[in-house]
């Protein structure tokens, strides 16, 4: 009252006593929010605190620690905590989404034991030997082995194409011979298109590092999801129109999850889209071998050689994990005629080489050329054997498959058991009942890029006989659960 009494007698008249009143308050008002305002100003000026664990790191440490979301790491996460054991965990997490083959491991256990040492350290002076496994070798591969190679791929691809061991780079799995590509013939920002559905682990191996982005190409289920160039040319125009650089097209062939075969025309076509465009083809041809039906299987060399296209722009991807079963071995190949390419690449390869003592122990299993031979065809034959087998207890259930000629999975439809085709989340939600329900871990066709709803891929080639009674059991109780629900 003493600072609004005096300011009321300075207005004498009419309106006196009311502004004598309100001037009063608006002064308080302003000086508080002045006050307000100097806190506020001070407060900005005060350094962040530091990060909880000490100095920070950087933005893409930051980003690639966040957990991951997608449905295909979700799942592999819930069956490392409860791995499925026949004897110590029958109830555990059974997993039929990991592009992995072990089929055959039995014919790669007995060949290994009765010739790891002699591969190795070899016969002669054991000093001399350890002089070639301990000491540092080329970054980019042995050439003994990239000569071994050359030929083991050039059996692969039905003997009609010869390989240049000196256009090889070897890097320690494909999934870094695909980085270096991507740092090779891509700058951040730039994109790749891809066919879908496709490998999830692309995602990984072209944007972490490289940042190259992908832009997937839908294909149908009304066509076998085979590629069309239709496709190609309306998303590298979307593309044009968004003002992204389209620098090269990714593809498997065969096809990986789908299982399809590229044909010799289409790979013709391919060829010509990307001089048309100018840019780059990378083919994954790790499942080259990995074909069980009549077709036949046709690398894009020797398409290049016979139709006498140019070699620079393609670039082939190949590996051992899938069609020799030694995924642990961690053997990647890239092979390309670009000199630029292959001579970057064999720089990059200093942060993935393959250890000496794996090297030598391939140059000598890749030679024995009885072995080889042996294990292809009971790999072939065990791979048709499985997959009939899970697919004959899947259409038991009303589950039909795309008809496919290679690769690891069945292409299972399971759209008859959605609520609602039109959205990813109904698919999740099948999934999810297939995780908990079940105990099975399988890839929603969304983890691929599947714009269709209801496409789920299951790994047939880590599975045995007596397996699959039990997947099937398993998925009946989905199925069932589903069917009570509509």
């Amino acid at each position: 009252m003493r600072l609004v009494v005096p300011l009321q007698g300075v207005f004498r008249g009419r309106g006196g006593i009311l502004l004598g009143s309100l001037i009063p308050c608006a002064l308080f008002y302003f000086l508080q929010l002045y006050l307000k305002r100097q806190h506020s100003d001070e407060s900005s000026r005060v350094p962040p605190s530091p990060p909880p664990f000490g100095v920070e790191v950087s933005s893409l440490a930051n980003s690639l620690a966040k957990s991951d979301e997608s449905p295909y790491d979700i799942g592999l996460d819930r069956v490392a905590r409860d791995s499925y054991d026949r004897i110590n965990n029958p109830n555990g997490m059974i997993d039929l989404s990991s592009s992995e083959s072990k089929l055959c491991l039995d014919l790669i256990a007995k060949w290994v034991s009765e010739n790891m040492k002699k591969s190795i350290v070899g016969d002669d002076d054991f000093t001399l030997s350890v002089n070639g496994i301990a000491t540092f070798q080329p970054f980019d591969g042995l050439q003994e082995l990239k000569m071994a190679i050359s030929s083991f791929m050039s059996e692969v691809m039905g003997g009609m194409v010869k390989l240049d061991p000196s256009n090889m780079v070897l890097t320690s799995g494909a999934t870094p011979a695909t980085e270096i590509l991507s740092f090779c013939l891509a700058n951040q920002g730039d994109a790749f298109l891809v066919p879908t559905p496709y490998y999830p682990g692309f995602d990984k191996d072209v944007k972490w590092r490289a940042k190259v982005n992908l832009i997937p190409v839908h294909c149908q289920s009304k066509d076998n999801f085979a590629l069309s160039i239709t496709n190609l040319e309306k998303a590298f125009s979307q593309a044009e129109k968004d003002q992204v650089k389209v620098r090269g097209i990714v593809f498997s062939n065969p096809a990986n999850p789908v299982g399809n075969l590229l044909t010799r025309d289409m790979l013709k076509r391919l060829v010509h889209f990307a001089e048309k465009k100018n840019i780059h083809i990378i083919a994954d041809e790790v499942l080259a071998r990995s074909v069980y039906e009549s077709d036949k299987f046709v690398s894009i060399a020797e398409v290049l050689d016979s139709e006498g296209l140019n070699k620079n722009q393609v670039h082939i991807i190949y590996g051992l994990s899938k069609d020799l079963s030694l995924a642990g071995f961690r053997v990647g190949v890239i092979y390309s005629s670009n000199n630029t390419v292959v001579a970057a690449a064999r720089k990059l390869s200093r942060f993935s080489p393959l250890s000496a003592p794996t090297q030598r122990l391939l140059i000598s299993m890749l030679s024995d050329r009885k072995f080889i031979q042996e294990y292809f065809e009971s790999n072939q034959k065990r791979m048709r054997q499985v997959r009939h087998e899970l697919e004959t207890g899947l259409s038991s259930l009303g589950i039909k498959c795309a008809k496919i000629n290679a690769g690891f999975y069945c292409w299972a439809d399971m759209r008859g058991l959605l609520r609602r085709t039109h959205s990813e989340e109904p698919e999740l939600e099948l999934w999810n009942k297939f995780i908990d329900v079940s105990k099975i871990n399988i890839i929603p066709g969304s983890a691929c890029h599947c714009h269709e709803p209801g496409w789920f891929g299951i790994c047939f080639s880590a599975l045995t006989s007596e397996n699959i009674p039990v997947i099937i059991e398993r998925i009946k109780k989905v199925v069932e659960t589903c069917k009570s629900s509509f």
